[in-house]
């Protein structure tokens, strides 16, 4: 079995989720008491948003999440996964001074709106996932449309994501608007949505709404899960 390198603490309360679901996976998957195989380096989530978010430094940013990929690179990781999603912008530049691979949630996500047969579905999580080219690049070159919220549904999410989720606060109030947008993506011609926020799914749970949708947390971990077993 192969080491999973996870880079976390963006935050804490997704983590945890990925924690639970790699090592419950597992075991479904080997059975007995077995569990994963993982290295996390839990990241400051606080100086990550000093610097993207106060300082607006991306440069520094990026060096928070390199850190972390090169201490679970030497901690024998064989392949690298991070627990959030807006942070995956930064992998084409981590890649080249890496000698082991990121496995990227939105090919995960990708993967499994093709096994659906989708061909167009909305994307919910922070402004720098909605308004980034990451998961339209990658959904386009496998035929999907992606569909971005407007700018006042954006400020929505992305506000009750820091302000809320990541805080490990979770409310029916918030839970009845995401599923009102969910719902209103639809209407615009959105087939599912993607829960692209790892926090999201901890959120929104299956039956919660009649419109499919692609929690990443679940996909990233299945996907991690499989190559781990080779």
């Amino acid at each position: 079995m192969q080491k999973i390198g996870v880079i976390g603490g963006l935050s804490w309360v997704s983590t945890a989720d990925y924690y639970r679901r790699l090592n419950q996976m597992t075991q479904g998957r080997l059975g007995g008491v077995a569990s994963a195989r993982l290295v996390i380096e839990s990241v400051n989530r606080q100086d990550y948003v000093d610097a993207v978010i106060d300082r607006q430094d991306e440069a520094a940013a990026c060096e928070i999440i390199r850190d972390a990929a090169v201490s679970l690179q030497k901690a024998g990781a064989d392949f690298l996964v991070i627990s959030c999603n807006d942070v995956h912008r930064f992998v084409p530049e981590l890649e080249p001074s890496l000698s082991i691979p990121f496995l990227h949630i939105a090919e995960a996500t990708a993967d499994a709106i093709i096994a659906d047969g989708f061909n167009k579905v909305a994307l919910m999580g922070v402004r720098k996932t909605m308004e980034g080219d990451f998961y339209p690049r990658i959904l386009k070159a496998r035929g999907i449309e992606t569909l971005i919220p407007d700018d006042d549904e954006r400020s929505y999410i992305h506000d009750s994501i820091y302000n809320e989720l990541v805080k490990d606060i979770f409310t029916d109030e918030t839970r009845a608007g995401y599923v009102g947008l969910i719902e209103r993506f639809r209407q615009r011609g959105a087939r599912g949505t993607i829960l692209g926020c790892t926090e999201i799914p901890l959120l929104i749970r299956d039956g919660d709404t009649e419109v499919p949708t692609y929690s990443t947390t679940e996909l990233h971990c299945r996907a991690a899960v499989a190559r781990a077993m080779g």
